[in-house]
């Protein structure tokens, strides 16, 4: 989710649309309004004050934030980014997002996010690494394997995830692999977990397409964004039969109408922005997204399908890949023209999943193979599906309302069964 993309005419705050998909989910469910208020406001926002010295010797101040929303269902769980654009409420919004999509996955998490105001891209491999070491050690009293476990997210990777986590279990005095997820596997990591957000969109496609009597063989996808998600769900539509016929960066997209033999494009993690360089026919992001396919899967950032263009989506069934990559606007525009979109809170919660799979495997110090990974993440998404797919069908509503339905039920039965205390 690194690539950058066209600019929203219509931007709209993370907590907006969080707060909005609350009341919107809470309408369709009898629950005490009570927990609806707590629900809008996170639990605590810790913001801390990260210098650093740069390489030249002078110091930089940079502000960091972690903000834990709900843990009624287990500890806190959610990303750290570095991005210049971080901030208290961005935190603060994200936050609420996983929360609903570790509620959706019925994973015994929490939802929580974070950051360090900066811009990584301007930072020596050296200069990243004391960022992260004292942003770990001004934040290391509110984490822990059972208090907050962070993940990598914007801007952040394994490496910044092995540097936390020692710096984390150096001041706790021995080593704490649990403590964060998203490591590369020889300090704790689990297989399969960079590729799993990806792999969680393939499969909620290839599901979507079943729902509506399409075969995945021949089904026409376009991908925007060729970063981690966005390029192993394309090569997994793609080995399952799907015509991949566009794939993007932020310098445009490529576009072959009978098919891009996707393995052959470099990621943005194995080439950044080498896309455009390995195709005959470039157009801009703005025109993939209006392409006549049958599936499109927006991968880069959020906010791209806004007010301005929803009207022309030609694709008939739209998967989130990216989190947040439609307006509320656009949703309401794209449900009126009978396009499904199937929401972020399940389509790329498989990051999320994986991860607590490598908490699992960290607590018990034992690992899993690959296979066990992805063996064990398609019986989670497909249960998630189904549970999705139930309400869906019973209250008819759109599939990002029957996710966040099955989200907040979840939610709110936890309150109840613990109450309030004192």
């Amino acid at each position: 989710m690194e690539d950058s993309t066209v600019e929203s005419t219509e931007p709209e705050s993370a907590l907006e649309t969080a707060r909005r998909q609350l009341h919107h989910a809470a309408s369709h469910l009898d629950i005490d309004q009570n927990i609806v208020e707590r629900l809008k406001h996170p639990k605590k926002v810790h913001e801390v004050t990260v210098p650093i010295e740069r390489d030249d010797g002078t110091v930089d101040v940079f502000t960091g934030y972690r903000a834990q929303h709900d843990s009624v269902r287990g500890p806190y769980k959610g990303g750290l980014r570095y991005h210049p654009e971080v901030t208290r409420d961005e935190c603060v919004g994200l936050g609420m997002w996983m929360t609903w999509k570790c509620a959706v996955m019925d994973l015994p998490f929490g939802g929580a996010k974070g950051g360090v105001a900066v811009n990584p891209k301007e930072l020596s491999s050296g200069e990243k690494e004391r960022l992260t070491r004292r942003f770990a050690q001004e934040i290391r009293d509110v984490i822990g394997p059972n208090r907050d476990i962070p993940a990598p997210d914007m801007g952040t990777d394994p490496q910044t995830m092995a540097w936390l986590m020692d710096a984390y279990s150096m001041q706790e005095g021995e080593t704490t692999p649990s403590v964060v997820t998203g490591k590369p596997p020889v300090v704790g990591g689990s297989e399969g977990r960079e590729e799993a957000p990806g792999r969680s969109v393939a499969i909620i496609t290839k599901q979507a397409c079943e729902y509506y009597n399409s075969d995945l063989d021949g089904t026409t996808v376009a991908v925007q964004g060729y970063g981690s998600v966005g390029a192993n769900a394309a090569r997994l539509l793609d080995e399952w039969g799907a015509t991949v016929v566009a794939i993007s960066d932020v310098n445009g997209a490529m576009y072959e109408s009978d098919g891009i033999d996707t393995a052959a494009v470099p990621s943005h993690d194995e080439e950044p922005e080498a896309v455009t360089k390995y195709a005959d026919d470039v157009i801009s992001n703005n025109e993939l997204l209006m392409l006549d396919v049958d599936v499109l899967i927006p991968a880069a950032l959020g906010n791209v399908i806004t007010e301005a263009n929803a009207d022309a989506i030609a694709a008939d069934l739209v998967v989130e890949g990216a989190n947040g990559p439609t307006t509320s606007t656009a949703s309401t525009i794209l449900a009126d023209r009978n396009i499904a979109v199937i929401p972020d809170i399940l389509a790329n919660a498989g990051g999320v999943t994986v991860s607590y799979f490598e908490w699992l495997q960290d607590i018990n110090r034992r690992s899993w193979s690959l296979e066990r990974v992805n063996d064990e993440l398609e019986t989670e998404m497909q249960a998630a599906w189904e549970a999705v797919r139930t309400e869906f069908e019973q209250r008819d509503v759109t599939w990002r309302d029957a996710a966040y339905i099955v989200a907040l039920s979840r939610i709110a039965e936890a309150h109840e069964a613990r109450g309030l205390w004192p």
